[in-house]
């Protein structure tokens, strides 16, 4: 997979603002009777739509496929709880959140688990966005979001590559 040559650094403010949005976007798809949070990157988006949207049946599921930047075969390190797959299966509204979708191989795989479930990711690209029924931004393809997780305070050069 090729580099992404463009970045898109979030700081924690806009972040929680675009995790507050989606949770405003999936009032209307819910009630959810629970919560499947794709880690990492799900975790803090997760929290943040429990709350807004009153759900306390949180579960993740831990699936990788990143290694940095460089994007590899998915592996499954922990997979849902066989009730929330039987709840899935018996009609019941679970919402799967992730902070973006990317290329579509992890939310091909956890929707594979959940092929009923609501998926929603705060951020999308064009690859994966089919995989994915509610999102916020959609960034291009090219385009390496820097989480609040990953960033320090750090000298920015300009966009240009000058240095003045």
């Amino acid at each position: 997979m090729n580099q992404p040559n463009k970045s898109f650094p979030v700081s924690w403010d806009q972040f929680h603002r675009d995790s507050r949005a989606l949770a405003w976007r999936l009032t209307s798809e819910g009630p959810f009777h629970a919560i499947v949070a794709i880690t990492r990157g799900g975790l803090v988006p997760a929290a943040i739509i429990a709350r807004e949207l009153n759900i306390r049946v949180i579960e993740s599921v831990s699936v990788k496929s990143y290694d940095h930047q460089n994007q590899g075969e998915v592996r499954v390190m922990k997979s849902i709880n066989h009730d929330l797959i039987a709840a899935d299966a018996s009609s019941k509204k679970l919402l799967i959140i992730d902070d973006l979708v990317d290329t579509g191989a992890t939310a091909r795989a956890v929707r594979d688990m959940l092929p009923h479930a609501h998926f929603a990711t705060v951020y999308a690209k064009p690859l994966g966005r089919e995989m994915v029924d509610t999102f916020i931004t959609e960034v291009s393809q090219d385009t390496w979001i820097y989480f609040p997780w990953d960033l320090d305070f750090t000298y920015a050069p300009p966009i240009t590559g000058g240095t003045d």
